[in-house]
């Protein structure tokens, strides 16, 4: 999907608890293994002792607000994003959010497709902004995984879960002057097939099971379909998604204003036995980066908490564009291609007016 014409995130903010573990902490105390820390490369993970994911996502749309001069009360759509428990079992988190910010006339909408739902929500937001022709979005995401139904280090293989939020407002427009990015175009893609990743063997149940385990229902999908089947299924859609992004930007994969790729915090094992390989089907030296030292993977958040950090001073200069790509179990992937706006953007459009 090409985004509409002058599609601008701004406000990008992200909330991050001001506690986290460090991994040798969590070795010490035998919560993980040495092997497993060495193995995954992560330093630390953001813990919320006190505050629930949507209390997150509230703070981190504040500080998006703030940052970008914009009153929650002219946003028009706002979608939530998540994959763990949002603090209660039959509620929208997203009418959560809108009432406390203040977005009283905004359409409130919940996503919850897995860690992808950062990408799904931004997808839907920039097809609101296109469809409405003029009104802003808001995206947030925020992801807690606290005991006693989430084992944080434990729970996965590989894979380390930490707390936080990221918000970014979407919007239209001729003047890009004050936008963190240009969103040029999001692309996705599905292999349905691989839900079985994260259900197993388990029967349905009537109600919440309680406590999440996935390497349960992931050993149960490698002794069915072998380690080397999901390798196999990522080689083809992550070179899908990224072609497909590509595109629909009108952006080569060679070009020279392509600074980087972000990857989905994923850790370094399953970053290195399955995307780094299937990117190099793509770029060739395009530098491949992993910002998850710190977080570890934020459930819905990556995607977002990525785009955050493109928007930083001296992550982009002028012009240059990044791909961010996206995944979640489904399972989906997503690549949205970001420009940083440049001074002549604003010039340019204010030259056409007059």
């Amino acid at each position: 999907m090409s985004a509409p014409a002058r599609t601008w995130l701004s406000g990008l903010s992200e909330w991050l608890p001001p506690t986290s573990v460090p991994v040798a902490q969590a070795v010490a105390e035998a919560r993980l293994e040495p092997a497993e820390a060495a193995a995954t490369g992560y330093a630390a993970l953001p813990v919320s002792h006190d505050l629930a994911a949507p209390e997150m996502a509230v703070r981190a749309a504040r500080d998006g607000l703030a940052r970008a001069g914009f009153a929650a009360a002219d946003i028009g759509f706002l979608a939530h994003a998540w994959t763990y428990h949002q603090g209660h079992d039959f509620w929208s988190p997203a009418h959560y959010i809108a009432a406390r910010i203040g977005a009283d006339g905004a359409n409130p909408v919940g996503v919850q497709q897995m860690c992808n739902g950062g990408a799904a929500a931004l997808e839907l937001a920039t097809r609101w902004v296109g469809a409405a022709e003029a009104g802003t979005a808001l995206v947030t995401t925020a992801d807690r995984f606290a005991e006693p139904g989430f084992d944080r280090w434990r729970g996965d293989y590989g894979l380390w879960y930490g707390d936080g939020a990221a918000a970014v407002l979407v919007g239209r427009g001729t003047d890009g002057s004050s936008a963190d990015l240009e969103l040029l175009a999001l692309a996705s893609r599905a292999e349905p097939a691989a839900e079985e990743m994260h259900r197993g063997a388990d029967p349905f149940s009537a109600a919440p099971l309680g406590r999440v385990d996935v390497r349960r229902t992931k050993k149960a999908y490698l002794s069915r379909h072998g380690r080397t089947r999901f390798a196999e299924i990522t080689a083809v859609r992550v070179p899908e998604v990224v072609r497909a992004a590509l595109l629909a930007a009108e952006v080569d994969a060679g070009d020279p204003r392509l600074r980087c790729v972000l990857l989905p915090r994923l850790g370094e094992r399953a970053l290195g036995e399955a995307y780094h390989p299937a990117l190099r089907a793509v770029f060739t030296d395009l530098p491949a980066l992993d910002l998850g030292a710190d977080t570890g993977h934020l459930g819905a958040g990556d995607l977002l908490s990525n785009l955050v950090a493109l928007a930083r001073p001296g992550a982009l200069a002028a012009g240059e564009l990044a791909a961010v790509l996206s995944a979640g179990g489904g399972f989906t992937w997503s690549c949205a291609i970001v420009r940083k706006p440049a001074p002549a953007d604003h010039e340019r459009e204010n030259h056409h007016v007059r």
